[in-house]
């Protein structure tokens, strides 16, 4: 078991406001926890890590013939498992459609159309978004990488027994499927690790996404597409805006930090794992991309405002919209918030995901950061509307803390 830990060498802590050069960081040898911390998760700055680092992946030697993917050792290990399925071909909203069948059926298809050479005729069937380690806890192909093991999303969703969810995920998919513009979802950070195949990826720092969005509002669903130089339909495609074209090679692993929207193909036949996360470098864009979500919702239903438990009812459109609301953000914020309280008071140390510990003062800046962020959550109108709070009692958490921190003389 090893740590992840950091130092506090900032008084304020404010991260660096990043000026984007012309191609993202390319790690390509070991740097240390706090060097990544403190040069991409506090910057929100994206990054691509060589090979190197998941070498030792079990996955990437079972899941791989020479050059191509072991689709016969996958479907042997896990045929039985229901799997989400994307036809790259059909556009269903601002999305692909999806169908759900078994991995035996997938795997199948993508024999015949791998060995048919890929045919236009054919739909281009992606393979998205599969809860492996959820459905398979057993199956340790993979160890989450010391940089994205501090993972809040993944720890709170693990805690709840009633779920049954969480945001780790395996795609699978043959030369040409690729997935269409967008921002991951809650504005959270994403990783993602090629174990065998090519992806290029076009990446967009925050705020230019607004010279991809038509006269409506609605983000393009392919960024390579004519419509988007048509300047009736997008009124600002003809702005100068940064992007950054990268190729991910066998091995490698790219962080794409909160609120980059980006649009991804697989330049060959692919498998890659990808999580979704946050932590306290990016909570408060989840809280504010969830604050935002809400008065898009609030506006949408004004007419509707006499209306009985008005908030209530937008709370729960927020979650089908969102997929979180406030009630489940403070449970996330207390999820994280006990078993750190209980690490300072000596009751064992938080474990983390890839089989890290958190060390201490990063477990007390897990909580100053909860408590920065519970100061601008407490201070939200809402909140007073809705009947949930007299019983959690959110503010006794923010005082649990922020007691606790003045006991252990910790400053930041």
């Amino acid at each position: 078991m090893h740590e992840i830990e950091i130092e506090i060498n900032n008084s304020n802590h404010v991260p660096i406001v990043v000026d984007y050069e012309d191609t993202i960081t390319t790690i390509n040898t070991e740097i240390s926890y706090q060097d990544f911390f403190e040069n991409f998760l506090l910057c929100n700055r994206p990054c691509l890590i060589r090979e190197f680092i998941t070498c030792q992946w079990p996955c990437r030697s079972l899941w791989t013939e020479g050059s191509k993917p072991n689709l016969s050792y996958l479907q042997e290990e896990f045929g039985d498992a229901e799997v989400p399925v994307a036809n790259c071909n059909e556009k269903e909203y601002n999305s692909q459609k999806k169908e759900t069948q078994s991995l035996y059926k997938y795997i199948d298809y993508l024999k015949d159309y791998i060995n048919d050479g890929h045919p236009s005729s054919t739909p281009n069937l992606y393979l998205k978004d599969w809860h492996l380690t959820r459905d398979y806890p057993n199956a340790h192909v993979y160890r989450v990488l010391k940089y994205f093991s501090c993972d809040w999303l993944n720890e709170y969703f693990s805690s709840r027994s009633d779920l049954n969810d969480d945001y780790r995920f395996v795609y699978i998919g043959p030369k040409g499927s690729w997935t269409p513009f967008h921002a991951d979802v809650f504005s959270s950070y994403s990783w993602s690790v090629n174990v065998i195949g090519r992806k290029r990826w076009i990446l967009f720092p925050p705020g230019e996404q607004i010279h991809l969005k038509d006269k409506f509002g609605n983000l393009a669903y392919d960024i390579l597409s004519d419509d988007v130089h048509d300047k009736s339909l997008y009124p600002l495609c003809d702005k100068p805006g940064k992007f950054y074209d990268i190729i991910q090679e066998p091995g490698e692993a790219i962080f794409v930090p909160s609120g980059w929207h980006h649009q991804v193909w697989n330049l060959e036949d692919t498998i890659s794992i990808n999580h979704n996360w946050v932590n306290g470098c990016n909570i408060e864009h989840i809280w504010s991309a969830l604050s935002s979500c809400l008065s898009q919702v609030q506006k949408e239903v004004d007419d509707c405002r006499d209306m009985d438990d008005w908030h209530a009812h937008c709370q729960l459109m927020l979650r089908a919209t969102h997929g979180l609301h406030f009630e489940e953000f403070f449970d996330l914020l207390q999820c994280i918030a006990e078993p750190r309280i209980m690490q300072i008071k000596g009751y064992g140390k938080v474990k983390m995901f890839g089989d890290w510990e958190l060390g201490s003062t990063h477990a007390m800046w897990d909580l100053h950061r909860i408590s920065k962020t519970l100061n601008i959550f407490l201070k939200d109108e809402n909140l007073t509307k809705l009947s949930w709070v007299a019983e959690k009692k959110p503010h006794e958490l923010k005082r649990k803390i922020d007691v606790l921190l003045e006991s252990m003389k910790y400053s930041i």
